[in-house]
């Protein structure tokens, strides 16, 4: 789960300087005369692998990257100490790949079909509705190679590329923005006019010069469902997130303890959660993409707690190796379990607990312990 978000100068500032740079041509480097029609070749390529959005813009810094600075000096990041290296890098595209002019960002929609149910009830645990698939840094990753050696292919000689699925030190939501695939909402994830906000990005850096497509500008209004969703208020702000809040970074992120106060709102979340992005109502526009319907796995959507504590290490990589949820690892994973036990979970699964209280991992111990307390004041 990619975190880069940052809080941010307000929504219409950035996007009335986009629009700006864009008409005038400050932010727009001498394109090929031909350039257009590349660019849709480019673009029906990208749509015949598979994804469901392509747009382009430049190479130049980001807008918000001076607020990242402030965000990681203020320590919102966590324990992600991988943010804050080369930050350079991460405001400057061009110090990534020496010589880019473009950016090619691609969209993938994990939107679920019509009829669909968000969370579960009794004793199950709940997984983001991105995890629920085979990992899509592989998938997505195979399709962005071939995407940039055709961009390579077709290109005039010399042509470089580079690319990444929420791997490299790209602001990829903001680029994603400036390239019109969607604006930045409020809980900072993007958001699209046609696949409301579950997409899963990635882009193409290259030193091909090509037109930039218009930007997107921020369409929140003055909703705030998302900030109002929020179980532990990580949203601390519009536009501003403190990852050390998130439910996604406490089940996915954090190696050590989950602290114990914000432990009862995760509920049965067991990794990741939606609810600041459930509750958009632009998802009125979504849709199941294409991938996603491929190698969606639906049936990690809810599953039975107790037995996800008692997997051994080999049965939880046969489960979920392939997929997002071994991020966790198994200590995490099963960490997670056990506070999702503590919240929701019946008098049956006390003796799972109770084992799970001696286990030889201290940190599957100690969250069991708290669950087991965490039972007792709700009077299982």
């Amino acid at each position: 789960m990619p975190f880069d978000s940052i809080p941010g100068p307000g929504p219409e500032p950035l996007a009335q300087r986009l629009r700006t740079e864009v008409q005038s041509g400050a932010a727009v480097l001498p394109v090929d005369p031909e350039g257009h029609a590349a660019r849709e070749r480019i673009r029906s390529r990208a749509l015949e692998l598979g994804f469901d959005e392509c747009r382009f813009t430049t190479a130049d810094p980001p807008a918000r990257g001076p607020f990242l600075e402030r965000w990681l000096a203020e320590g919102r990041h966590g324990r992600m100490q991988w943010l804050a290296r080369r930050v350079e890098r991460r405001t400057d595209p061009r110090k990534v790949l020496p010589g880019a002019s473009t950016l090619v960002m691609v969209a993938v929609s994990y939107g679920q079909p019509e009829g669909f149910e968000h969370g579960a009830q009794g004793s199950v645990g709940v997984v983001a509705r991105y995890a629920r698939a085979l990992d899509y840094h592989d998938w997505m990753g195979e399709r962005l190679r071939a995407l940039a050696a055709f961009v390579e292919e077709i290109g005039p000689a010399g042509t470089r590329t580079l690319w990444y699925v929420d791997t490299g030190p790209i602001l990829e939501r903001e680029l994603a923005e400036r390239a019109g695939v969607g604006f930045v909402g409020k809980h900072t994830n993007l958001i699209s006019r046609r696949w409301g906000n579950w997409l899963l990005l990635g882009e193409v850096l290259t030193t091909w010069a090509l037109p930039p497509d218009q930007p997107e500008h921020n369409r929140c209004g003055r909703c705030t469902r998302c900030m109002e969703a929020c179980p532990t208020g990580a949203i601390v702000a519009p536009f501003q997130l403190d990852a050390r809040l998130c439910i996604s970074y406490l089940t996915i992120e954090l190696r050590g303890p989950i602290p114990v106060e914000l432990r009862p709102a995760i509920g049965n979340r067991i990794f990741g959660c939606d609810d600041c992005l459930a509750v958009c109502p632009w998802n009125r526009f979504a849709r199941e993409g294409r991938l996603m319907r491929q190698y969606g796995r639906p049936e990690l959507g809810s599953m039975d707690l107790t037995s996800l504590l008692e997997l051994d290490e080999p049965g939880f990589r046969r489960l979920f190796g392939q997929t997002p949820i071994a991020r966790a690892r198994y200590s995490g994973f099963r960490r997670n379990v056990c506070v999702a036990l503590g919240n929701v979970g019946g008098p049956e699964c006390r003796p799972a607990l109770e084992r799970a209280a001696q286990d030889a991992d201290p940190l599957v111990a100690e969250h069991a312990r708290w669950a087991l307390a965490r039972l007792r004041e709700r009077g299982l």
